[in-house]
C-alpha cells in the first residue's frame, strides 16, 4: 500500500516579478523533493514557474484551468483538469489542496486566499498580500522568508 500524497497549491499572478517567478520555481522544486504533489491554475507567471520547478525534480503538476482547452495549460502541467468555469476555478484550486503557498499576485490570488482561510486551509505568503481588520494586523497568513520555509511550513501544516 502507498502513502497519501500531499497536495500543495502555488498560487500567484500571470505577471510576476523576476523574483516572483524565481521564488516560484523553487516552490515547484522543493515540493517535488518533499514528493508533495503540485496543485495550480494551471496557466502563466508564478503558476508556470512553480510547475516548471517541480517538473525539473520529477513532481506531479496538475493545472485547474479556467477555461474549455487543455492545450491552454502551461508546458509543465502534466494533470489539466478543463473546468469552463473562469475565475470562479480559483475554488477548486484552493480546495484541491491541504495547503497553499500564495506568491505575489493580484486580486485573483487574494481571492484565493480569501477562500483558502475561509476553509481553513493554511496559506503561506512569499511576498504576497498582508491582511488587516480595522487597523489591526489579521495574522491568518503564516509568512515565511525562502521557498524552503514555505514548502516545510506548507507541509508541516497541511489539512488532512
Amino acid at each position: 500500500m502507498t502513502s497519501k500524497k500531499t497536495f500543495i497549491a502555488v498560487i500567484g499572478g500571470r505577471q510576476p516579478s523576476s523574483e516572483e517567478a524565481r521564488l516560484a520555481e523553487e516552490v515547484g522544486r522543493e515540493l517535488a523533493k518533499q514528493r508533495a504533489i503540485l496543485v495550480c491554475g494551471g496557466l502563466g507567471g508564478v503558476m508556470e514557474a512553480a510547475c516548471k520547478g517541480a517538473s525539473s525534480e520529477g513532481g506531479v503538476t496538475i493545472g485547474i484551468l479556467p477555461g474549455d482547452s487543455r492545450q491552454a495549460a502551461n508546458p509543465y502541467v502534466q494533470i489539466p483538469i478543463v473546468t469552463g468555469m473562469g475565475y470562479a476555478r480559483n475554488v477548486a484550486v484552493v480546495k484541491s489542496a491541504q495547503a497553499v503557498i500564495a506568491i505575489g499576485g493580484s486580486y485573483g490570488t487574494l481571492s484565493e486566499i480569501s477562500h483558502a482561510l475561509q476553509s481553513g486551509i493554511p496559506v503561506i505568503s512569499l511576498n504576497t498580500w498582508a491582511l488587516s481588520k480595522n487597523d489591526q494586523q489579521d495574522n491568518s497568513i503564516i509568512t515565511a522568508q525562502s521557498p524552503t520555509e514555505a514548502v516545510n511550513k506548507a507541509l508541516s501544516l497541511a489539512i488532512n
